[in-house]
């Protein structure tokens, strides 16, 4: 028997030798395009511990390779080939996107249409009416809208209900309740009866326009004396509230539509979503997951969006994990939001590797990156200071067609600085201005806070007046690290300057500022001005209420790098949720953490949820 065990160990261990061997010959012949491996990876552990190049093992593993970055088939977009009905067909097809063409460039509809109509007597219907559908399809509400009122102009057009319906929902999308008013006053002069997609319509644009109430008010007869409320008015109500932090109200009309006896209809998969939604909002997880489970009593078809949402709520990259296996083991697909809320996860807990074996997995399943998903896995890395591996990421950007924006290039920035190599990070700045874009706030905090790290005090100095030389204002993170940097060298009245002077520009002093404050006042006087000045600030704070209105700088806001325009890999509708719950932790102990906040997208991922892939209504 002993013999028996003996041989199999033997025929295991050889068999783990030739894999060995393999993936170390995988690993020679790739030498020469990805450079030397990182220090620390282990060859001799295969199974679990290891991915290497072309060999995958599935699920998230401590240590991955960069070979997951080669170029896949999928990326290649194949050539549609259009088939016609003949010649004019083809003809009016061409001429159809040629004038979609002119339009986009242009920015506005009805000069091109003008246009069009000169060159002949009159513009096809069919053209008109395509050209309608297109940019509802690409919600490009305001040329909608622009069409509509021009046409009701144009005595060759047939205006009729139908037109009038899509013009004030396309008001209703744009929150314009002035205009949405004016056009279903001028229905009910002409005889139209108020119907449910008016109504609606009007109650969104209320409530995209902040006039909450006046959209509760419209509700609240809809459902007293007519018409009755469908499910897409139940969405958007629900939706609307949601927004103005109406949360009771939502509550009570979703337990409404919970009661089989008193509902007029039954909940659907959208307002589950925003119920889970509503409950991420108000911080709240334990609601959320018995909205989850009750999805599941009733019947309501769980999605990966549902999930999404999920994952949404949580920042430890085990939690995270978790509910992503349970997506999968459901039989759902992940999508692109998926696995962006993964990496994302698994990058705030500095586990570069797995965050990169989840984008080799996205890669595998076919599942196109976006601009965001890139951001995230550069993130990743550069939060570790891992130059190369986030230099592979950037180069990669271009080469599956997501440009990188200013987010981009800002966190490929913080990799250099968070590798304290100021000489790199400087040479990469000097590309990002190179490469036509301008430095914000967040470009020069991140070089001010590498110069402070590094305690170049002149150089950290010098990037702060040359922002100012820019015209870009500092914020509060800023003036905190050169406070930091000053206090770290005992200097107690430099200190108290930029004390000043960021309290002076309306902006309220943290706790971390306090205490670098507090800190570093040894003698009487200085206790007692410290005290004074910091008891002062929180006299702003309550008087004064900054935090309503000024970016407290806490963290980098990733809008504010993000400045490059729309982002081109999402159907993002206007109607982006902001989430509430900031992160605003005061984490600036972790220097690090205070840099890798630049590219922290958990409220964009959040608002990607319920966004993008939820609530288009």
């Amino acid at each position: 028997m002993c013999a028996i065990v003996l041989f199999v160990r033997v025929g295991i261990k050889c068999a783990y030798d030739r894999v060995d061997c393999f993936i170390q010959s995988l690993v020679d012949s790739r030498e020469s395009k990805w450079g030397r491996l990182r220090p620390g990876w282990d060859l001799a552990k295969v199974f679990g511990k290891q991915l290497c190049h072309n060999v995958k093992v599935h699920g998230r593993m401590e240590v991955v390779c960069l070979g997951m970055l080669a170029p896949r088939k999928f990326m290649q977009r194949r050539r549609k080939v259009e088939t016609f009905k003949d010649a004019a067909d083809e003809a009016d097809q061409k001429n159809w996107r040629k004038l979609m063409a002119e339009i986009d460039e242009a920015g506005s509809a009805v000069s091109i249409l003008k246009s069009q109509r000169s060159k002949c007597e009159a513009l096809p219907r069919d053209l008109v009416l395509g050209t309608l559908v297109r940019f509802k399809q690409l919600k490009k509400w305001n040329l909608v809208s622009e069409i509509l009122e021009w046409l009701r102009t144009q005595h060759w057009w047939d205006f009729n209900e139908m037109d009038f319906m899509m013009i004030i929902i396309a008001y209703g999308k744009l929150g314009d309740f002035k205009r949405a008013e004016r056009i279903l006053s001028y229905m009910h002069k002409k005889g139209y009866p108020p119907s449910v997609i008016s109504q609606t319509a009007l109650m969104e644009a209320y409530g995209r326009g902040g006039q909450y109430n006046k959209a509760e008010a419209i509700f609240r007869r809809m459902q007293s004396s007519g018409p009755d409320p469908s499910a897409l008015t139940y969405q958007i109500i629900l939706k609307t509230f949601v927004e103005g932090d109406k949360f009771e109200e939502v509550e009570s009309i979703f337990e409404t539509l919970l009661n089989d006896e008193r509902a007029p209809l039954k909940p659907d998969q959208k307002m589950f979503h925003m119920m889970i939604y509503m409950h991420k909002k108000a911080g709240n997880y334990d609601k959320a997951r018995k909205t989850f489970a009750k999805m599941a009593d009733r019947g309501v078809p769980q999605s990966t969006v549902t999930y999404n949402s999920l994952m949404s709520f949580e920042t430890n990259y085990k939690e995270v994990s978790k509910i992503y296996d349970q997506m999968q083991r459901a039989g759902l697909q992940p999508d692109v939001v998926s696995y962006a809320l993964l990496i994302s996860a698994y990058g705030k807990a500095r586990r570069e590797d797995e965050a990169l074996a989840v984008f080799e997995e996205m890669l595998d399943a076919g599942v196109r990156p976006t601009r965001k998903a890139y951001n995230i896995l550069l993130d990743a890395f550069a939060i570790s200071g891992m130059v190369e591996e986030a230099r592979t990421v950037f180069k990669s950007m271009r080469r599956d067609k997501c440009v990188p924006d200013l987010c981009s290039y800002t966190t490929m920035l913080s990799a250099y600085i968070n590798a304290s190599d100021m000489d790199g990070a400087e040479k990469f700045f000097r590309r990002l201005k190179q490469d036509g874009f301008e430095p914000n706030v967040v470009t020069y905090g991140t070089l001010i806070k590498g110069y402070a790290k590094m305690n170049n005090l002149e150089k950290m100095l010098e990037k702060y007046e040359e922002m100012r030389v820019q015209g870009i204002k500092a914020n509060q993170t800023i003036y905190t690290t050169i406070m930091d940097a000053h206090g770290k060298n005992m200097d107690f009245g430099s200190s108290v300057i930029w004390y000043k002077e960021m309290v002076s520009c309306g902006l309220a002093p943290d706790q971390k500022a306090k205490n670098i404050l507090l800190s570093l006042a040894k003698k009487a006087e200085e206790k007692r001005e410290a005290n004074e000045l910091t008891s002062n600030s929180t006299r702003y704070d309550l008087d004064e209420g900054a935090d309503d209105d000024i970016d407290n700088g806490t963290n980098f806001p990733i809008a504010a790098a993000n400045d490059s325009g729309t982002d081109d890999d999402e159907d993002d509708d206007d109607d982006d949720y902001e989430d509430e719950d900031d992160d605003n932790d005061d984490d600036y102990n972790d220097e690090d953490r205070q840099i890798r906040a630049l590219t922290d997208e958990k409220e964009e991922l959040a608002s990607l949820v319920v966004d993008h892939q939820t609530i288009h209504v």
